[in-house]
């Protein structure tokens, strides 16, 4: 009895699963399909749906090679098979092909795209395979083909095939050359007119990108009926922002509409697909007491804003496949603070800025960019902070950077206390402190840049 292993192969994403036989004089017994055990070894946790088994009653029954819209687990019930696959994905990993003899003893995980192809040693052989997606006849639509015997990818088949049981759809499939590539899965941003979300699209020009008034995810039929299959990431940049307007009961309503039940939609959809889904969250859901805030403090929110949002975050968890980005100060295209303080400065006013509420801006370059480093290099799931690095800073030391960067002394701007500025003002409440630690963001490969440099080039573009 060997042990339990996953063996890696020229394709990537194609593993080769080696199973356990308990056996006696009564014959034996295998975990085909060991959740806890497998993805342990670094088998995905694909979340299968639908377990389908096929008998070929003779040797050499050769079945076509299929890249389907979905990964699946193929293993043998009984007797043997050669298996071939090939990687037929959009990328430089095309036709490259890896075969393996399977048994009972071998099953194999097949990702995506790469197709699945198989030739019985023995009569009576019973194949078995689970997949991730139900299978219906409009998913044929979805397949990329190949032909058995293309000259380019040559596999050596065990039994000739022309002495082999092959279907004629199979005898029809295309040669390499002639093969439509299977297409990356899709990424879908919402809120994608938003500050963050045009500057996703910049980074990630082939996402599809949805917004008002077409797509609410308030509305739990319109975000159920998205076509989510083929998508592998949602990156949710939508999120109601007005943190005064959000304390009077119309506010109120729309706040916890857009933040919370609309983050309960997608959380439904995200799991149900099992589609990873990028959450963007803020420093709001704190009260600001620490100075600096780590990714697993407590909840605290003051105001309504930071309490839908922290009742997003709590759903946004219980995700198995999820990054949660917690963010502050954030400027991007359209109106902001650092343009505000621009057209001041250009104006020759002298403003007076709030001096005791601290942090660091957040450029929506670099949170773009974030997001999209951790989904490309598939991190570990869970809750990030990212913001631009730097020294903390009030919001009027800030000010006076904006104004020296343009030229105005920044003398020109005077301190004041958040009491007040709120005088004669319907203020929402606001931590004192949003500075969000860093080191699990750098740790996972991505180190922000200071936010000085990137107010400098922010302002220089205009």
């Amino acid at each position: 009895m060997s042990e339990l292993a996953v063996e890696t192969t020229a394709i990537p994403g194609l593993l080769v699963v080696h199973l356990p036989l308990h056996g006696d004089e009564r014959g034996w017994f295998k975990e085909n399909w060991q959740r806890a055990k497998m993805t342990a070894l670094g088998l995905p946790d694909f979340g299968p749906v639908q377990h389908s088994v096929a008998l070929n009653s003779e040797a050499g029954v050769t079945r076509g090679f299929h890249a389907e819209p979905w990964d699946k687990l193929v293993s043998v019930a009984t007797g043997r098979v050669f298996g071939a696959w090939v990687d037929l994905r959009e990328g430089p990993g095309f036709g490259q092909a890896v075969t393996v003899e399977l048994g009972p003893d071998t099953a194999v995980f097949v990702p995506r795209g790469v197709a699945n192809s198989y030739q019985t040693l023995d009569h009576g052989t019973v194949y078995s395979y689970l997949v991730n997606e139900h299978w219906s006849p409009d998913s044929t639509s979805e397949y990329t083909y190949l032909n058995l015997a293309d000259p380019t990818v040559a596999i050596t088949w065990p039994i000739p095939l022309a002495e082999s049981t092959i279907s004629a759809a199979d005898a029809r499939h295309p040669l390499l050359d002639d093969v439509r590539p299977m297409p990356p899965l899709r990424t879908v941003i919402i809120g994608g007119n938003g500050q963050l979300g045009r500057a996703l699209r910049r980074l990630l020009p082939d996402a599809e990108s949805v917004d008002l008034p077409e797509f609410d995810c308030t509305d739990e039929a319109t975000v159920a009926g998205y076509p989510w299959r083929g998508v592998g990431a949602i990156i949710n940049a939508a999120a109601y922002t007005a943190v005064d307007a959000a304390e009077t009961p119309e506010g109120r309503r729309a706040c916890w509409a857009a933040n919370v039940t609309g983050v309960a939609n997608l959380c439904r959809v995200a799991a149900e697909h099992r589609i990873p889904l990028v959450h963007v969250s803020t420093d709001y859901v704190f009260d600001g007491t620490a100075e600096v805030h780590t990714e697993d403090e407590g909840f605290s929110p003051l105001g309504v804003y930071g309490q839908t949002k922290a009742a997003a975050d709590a759903l946004v968890g219980q995700l198995s496949r999820h990054y949660l980005l917690r963010t502050s100060w954030v400027i991007g295209d359209g109106r902001n603070f650092v343009r505000t303080m621009a057209e001041l400065a250009a104006k020759g006013i002298k403003p007076s800025v709030v001096d005791d509420q601290y942090g660091r801006l957040t450029f929506t370059s670099t949170l773009a960019a974030g997001i999209v480093h951790l989904l490309s290099t598939a991190a570990p799931s869970g809750t990030y902070n990212l913001t631009n690095d730097g020294p903390i800073e009030s919001w009027c030391e800030i000010a006076r950077t904006v104004f020296s960067m343009v030229g105005r002394e920044p003398s020109d701007v005077t301190a004041t206390t958040t009491q007040e500025y709120g005088i004669g003002k319907q203020l929402a409440p606001r931590p004192q402190h949003s500075a969000l630690n860093l080191s699990r963001i750098i740790a996972a490969g991505y180190a922000p840049d200071d936010w000085r440099d990137q107010l400098a080039a922010y302002l220089q573009e205009g």
